[in-house]
């Protein structure tokens, strides 16, 4: 692993919290390992109770720190502090918000969604972030239906001339996301009889220069039992690493498992991140 890998943790997946006992294995891990990248997810992390002992540990270790976040929970009875401790720590935000209209984003996510995310992302701002270079916003959309997502350049601009212009809010890049065929949104194209033919405009659309830089590829995802996977979506589906002994590989076993050569287990869904200019954590790959 170097400085462009990166060390996922599922915080919060639902609602299975990471207990602290898996927490301190990964940070004794990343005390060795000072050239990672930390990403922290799992829909809104910050109801885990320990989730400040766990940035509070490893902000200092990591080279850098990631947070994904539900802008609404920043408002939660008790969760006030979080924006200034964020910026504090120097914790790179991470938020989703799937259009720029009001109307899209509460369609989408529930009625009054799109109002607290502005509010929340003017709250961010005033802090600094997006408008001091030590501290990044980075918002996360991805289509809202069985389609490739356009050009990510595109939507950025389209973003920043919208929200700058509407609300006088500021975000550093937009990473887009192509929707993956499982969970939720595998039901909805279950449900409109469209699985096989999404599937097909994934493979139609394969790409060899986003598939050179697949995610899976320097990202480890530690889920809350400190199980591994190659990816998220690997972790959603229940794909474990399996090490040379045919055993599920754990945080316990990451330094051996690094020492060999790991093996990928892939799937169908693995063509959502290869087609058309490719989709991971970070927006498009090509």
């Amino acid at each position: 692993m170097n400085t462009s890998e990166c060390l996922r943790t599922e915080v919060v997946l639902a609602e299975k919290m990471m207990p602290k006992s898996v927490m301190i294995k990964i940070i004794e891990f990343l005390k060795k390992h000072t050239d990672l990248t930390v990403d922290i997810t799992g829909g809104c992390p910050e109801l885990n109770p320990d989730f400040s002992f766990l940035i509070d540990s490893i902000f200092q270790v990591v080279t850098r720190l990631m947070v994904r976040t539900n802008l609404t929970v920043l408002f939660e009875k008790g969760l006030e502090w979080i924006p200034q401790w964020y910026c504090d720590h120097n914790v790179v935000v991470i938020a989703s918000l799937p259009c720029y209209t009001a109307q899209n984003v509460d369609s989408q996510r529930g009625s009054g969604v799109f109002e607290k995310s502005i509010k929340a992302i003017k709250l961010l701002n005033d802090l600094g972030y997006s408008r001091d270079e030590n501290l990044e916003l980075h918002l996360v959309c991805n289509p809202g239906g069985d389609w490739l997502p356009g050009p990510q350049d595109k939507l950025e601009a389209d973003y920043k001339k919208h929200l700058g212009a509407e609300y006088g809010i500021s975000f550093n890049k937009l990473f887009v996301m192509t929707n993956a065929p499982i969970g939720r949104f595998k039901k909805y194209l279950e449900s409109n009889g469209t699985v096989e033919q999404y599937l097909n405009l994934l493979a139609d659309n394969f790409n060899p220069a986003a598939a050179a830089k697949i995610m899976f590829r320097n990202l480890i995802s530690v889920d809350y039992k400190g199980v591994l996977y190659n990816c998220d979506f690997n972790q959603a589906l229940d794909l474990p690493v399996i090490d040379s002994k045919g055993n599920i590989a754990t945080i316990d076993s990451l330094e051996v498992l690094l020492a060999g050569d790991p093996g990928i287990v892939t799937g169908a869904h693995c063509f959502c991140c290869t087609a058309g200019a490719g989709s991971s954590c970070t927006g498009t790959l090509s």
